[in-house]
C-alpha cells in the first residue's frame, strides 16, 4: 500500500478515504514521483501509470471518476459523471463509486454524513470558495446540517498563501466576518488562511464538525506538491467512497 494520509474524523467504518503524497510513483523531476494530474505537462503514459498505482496499491473498488476541474463551483453526481466532466465537486450516495479531487495548494473539502450514506470530494481554491462551491455541495445533502462532518485536507498555509485586495474584497463582500482570515502584510497585500475561510462558510451552513486543517504543502516539500512553490509540479489525489456494508 502506497503511503497516505488519513482524515482525522469519526466517519463510519464504511467510508474510506485518504489523501495521496508525492511520493511512490513513476514521474521524474519537477512531476516526482506520484503526479496523478493528466494536465500540468507530465507524460500521459507516465500519469495513467501513477493512476494505475493509485487503484491497485489502495485497493480502490473502481478508477476514481475525475473531474475536469475549472475553479468553478459545479458539483456533479457521481451517477451522472461522465470523463472529462467540468465540475470541482462529486457528490455520491452510490456503492463504491469513488470521487476524487485533485490539488497543489488548494484545498481539498471531503464530506460525509454520520450515517454514511452520503459523501462529497471537493476542491476549494479561493475562487471556488469565494463563489460557492462549499455551498453547492452542503446542498446536496439532507436538511440537517449538523449530520455533516468535513475533513480539510493538505492545502497552503496562512504564512504561505499572499494574496490581493481583490480577493479579500470578494470573500468580506459575502460575510464580513471573513476578515478574521486575513492579515495584511503590506499596503496591498494580506495572507490568506484559506482553512478558516473553509470553516467560516461551513459553519455558516451548520456544519460545525470540522476536522483536519493542519498542513501546508509549501512547507513540506517531501509529502506535497505545491504550485506556489515550484510552479510546475504535480497533483495529490484526495479520495472517498462507500464501501458495502
Amino acid at each position: 500500500m502506497s503511503e497516505v494520509i488519513y482524515p482525522n474524523w469519526p466517519a463510519p467504518q464504511h467510508i474510506k478515504a485518504f489523501t495521496t503524497v508525492r511520493s511512490g510513483g513513476l514521474s521524474v523531476a519537477p512531476f516526482n514521483s506520484l503526479n496523478l494530474g493528466d494536465h500540468v505537462g507530465d507524460a500521459p503514459l507516465i500519469v495513467k501509470q501513477n493512476r494505475e498505482v493509485l487503484l491497485n496499491s489502495n485497493e480502490l473498488p473502481e478508477s476514481p471518476r475525475w473531474l475536469s476541474q475549472q475553479h468553478g463551483c459545479r458539483v456533479v453526481e457521481s451517477l451522472h459523471w461522465s470523463a472529462g466532466e467540468c465540475a470541482d465537486g462529486i457528490v455520491t450516495n452510490t456503492f463504491n463509486h469513488v470521487c476524487p479531487v485533485l490539488t497543489a495548494d488548494c484545498l481539498p473539502i471531503l464530506l460525509c454524513n454520520q450515517q454514511g450514506d452520503r459523501i462529497a470530494a471537493v476542491h476549494a481554491g479561493w475562487r471556488g470558495l469565494a463563489n460557492g462551491i462549499v455551498e453547492n455541495a452542503i446542498a446536496s445533502f439532507d436538511l440537517n446540517k449538523q449530520n455533516i462532518m468535513a475533513w480539510l485536507g493538505p492545502a497552503i498555509g496562512p504564512e504561505n498563501f499572499e494574496v490581493g485586495q481583490d480577493v479579500v474584497n470578494n470573500f468580506v463582500q459575502h460575510d464580513v466576518i471573513a476578515k478574521q482570515a486575513f492579515k495584511q502584510t503590506d499596503d496591498t497585500h494580506y495572507n490568506a488562511d484559506i482553512y478558516l475561510l473553509a470553516r467560516q462558510r461551513l459553519r455558516a451552513l451548520g456544519v460545525t464538525n470540522i476536522y483536519g486543517g493542519q498542513f501546508c504543502t509549501v512547507n513540506d516539500p517531501t509529502r506535497f506538491f505545491s504550485y506556489r512553490r515550484d510552479n510546475v509540479t504535480g497533483r495529490m489525489a484526495s479520495v472517498i467512497w462507500i464501501q458495502p456494508h
